[in-house]
């Protein structure tokens, strides 16, 4: 997806609150498409109280994605779905990349807060000696 798109996307309301009608205008397209569209899973439509399908803005900036892909770049829609997708999963997988930086930023500085209060303030729990460049010889005993 184009980052502008993406960006778009991003920036809109989840709320579904535009009937089919409406959602089909903003978006360039049939209202009989956007039923097609829910049908395959490409735009999950939320439903009202007596059934109808209501759409987001969010949802309404996806259909016009899936139309660009569909009309510009010659995806199938198959091929459309499976983009859809992998963006979700590439999307999940970003905020746990977050979550995740987060928690190990937050262990370093326990890490550093734990060091700071130890006896011994380097990494070792034990102190150890300076390392030495002797050079020991060894010979094995004679025999007796």
């Amino acid at each position: 997806m184009d980052a502008r798109i993406r960006i778009a996307i991003e920036g809109v309301s989840d709320a579904k609150v535009l009937i089919i009608s409406v959602a089909a205008q903003m978006a360039g397209m049939h209202p009989q498409t956007l039923r097609q569209y829910d049908r395959l899973g490409l735009v999950q439509a939320g439903r009202a109280a007596g059934g109808g399908r209501r759409y987001s803005a969010r949802d309404v900036a996806l259909l016009r994605e899936v139309q660009r892909l569909s009309q510009e770049e010659g995806v199938n829609l198959a091929g459309i779905k499976r983009i859809i997708g992998l963006e979700h999963l590439a999307g999940d997988l970003q905020e746990q990349v977050l979550e995740l930086q987060e928690e190990l930023a937050a262990a370093y500085r326990r890490i550093a807060e734990l060091e700071a209060m130890a006896a011994y303030p380097s990494r070792d729990l034990v102190p150890r000696s300076q390392r030495s460049t002797a050079l020991v010889v060894w010979r094995p005993r004679e025999k007796r």
